[in-house]
């Protein structure tokens, strides 16, 4: 029997991210921490699945909303970019605008039994348990990297991302549901950043995303474009761009199902700015929901709103860039090779 090794925690790649490499993305400031967990309430846990001897790539993410704790929904939003994907609980999602449980980011054939495992975590800490759960769980194709390892994700490895989620910074790169990734031509992996817009509902608020960055594409940086081929490296993922990419945005503020919608979906076309090509393989999802509930949450007039889409937008951008430089390089034993971005690609290409 081959041997699993499992990290957990903090595992993976000590890099610079692209702020200390000297880049910064836009004008607003971020959060302390730059990434996710600098909006309050929202936890998240990796469970990461590596072994280069036998060629295993995977892991599962869980982005945890402390607010579920003491009540059973949060306002969310859902934008499908493109429908090529295996996103469980997108239509509830998208009906109704209402998050039940944490958001799971996983490989494409262990998406099922993530969710299994999310209902039975979700049902042991309700009282009395409900009679219908809607899980979400999105995922990726890693299968270019971990092909013979079509679903290694097992119910322990779920429970793990979610006991083990706290408010610290997120580890990047190649952790957890992004283990597997490549992302435009380099090794992919998790990226997350965040931004702080003031004053929004009368208070300055946060902004964060998480990426599950897998998708097919050239990597831009300002005005030109990056590849494997002009830093002398070998291109990662399918000739047939395949792959998917899951944007997760949380918000401090309490904001309507549609306009988290409309964020959402500002989540999933910022990927453009850094070079996705939306194939027709690739599944592209956008998820916000508001880490803050209220009984009567108002709109967000217009100027609020655009100052959000700005939030995202820029987050999103740098969120891809640290998950490539985070994300190290990967050889696998039938002779694949996922190179992560390399730190002088960045500063080389700092503006003048």
């Amino acid at each position: 029997m081959h041997r699993h090794t499992t990290l957990t925690g903090p595992a993976g790649r000590a890099a610079a991210r692209a702020r200390a490499l000297g880049r910064r993305v836009g004008r607003l400031p971020t959060g302390p921490g730059n990434t996710i967990t600098d909006v309050t309430g929202v936890l998240v846990g990796h469970t990461t699945l590596r072994d280069d001897a036998v060629g295993l790539y995977s892991g599962v993410t869980a982005v945890v909303p402390t607010a579920l704790d003491d009540r059973p929904t949060l306002a969310a939003g859902l934008h499908v970019a493109n429908g090529y994907g295996k996103f469980v609980g997108a239509t509830q999602l998208a009906e109704l605008g209402e998050l039940e449980t944490p958001v799971l980011l996983t490989s494409t054939l262990s998406t099922f039994r993530a969710a299994d495992a999310l209902v039975s975590w979700t049902l042991a800490r309700t009282v009395p348990p409900p009679v219908s759960l809607n899980p979400v769980v999105g995922e990726i194709n890693d299968g270019w990297l971990s092909g013979r390892w079509p679903r290694p994700v097992t119910e322990q490895h779920v429970l793990h991302a979610l006991e083990s989620a706290t408010d610290a910074p997120v580890p990047l790169g190649s952790v957890g549901g992004g283990t597997g990734a490549c992302a435009l031509g380099f090794k992919g992996g998790i990226g997350s950043a965040s931004r702080l817009v003031g004053p929004v509902v009368g208070r300055d608020s946060t902004v964060g995303v998480l990426v599950q960055a897998n998708m097919g594409g050239e990597l831009r940086l300002d005005d030109r474009t990056v590849t494997p081929g002009e830093l002398g490296l070998t291109k990662a993922g399918s000739r047939v761009e395949t792959g998917s990419c899951v944007v997760v945005i949380a918000l401090d503020l309490p904001c309507a199902p549609h306009q988290l919608t409309r964020i959402a979906a500002r989540g999933a076309l910022a990927l453009g700015r850094v070079g996705a090509s939306y194939s027709h393989g690739s599944g592209d999802y956008g998820l916000a929901f508001s880490a803050a509930h209220s009984d009567a949450p108002r709109l967000l007039p217009p100027a609020e709103l655009d100052a959000v889409f700005t939030a995202v937008r820029e987050a999103v951008e740098e969120a891809v860039l640290d998950a490539l430089l985070a994300a190290g390089s990967v050889h696998t034993p039938d002779g694949r090779s996922a190179h992560g971005l390399p730190s002088h690609a960045v500063t080389a290409a700092q503006p003048h």
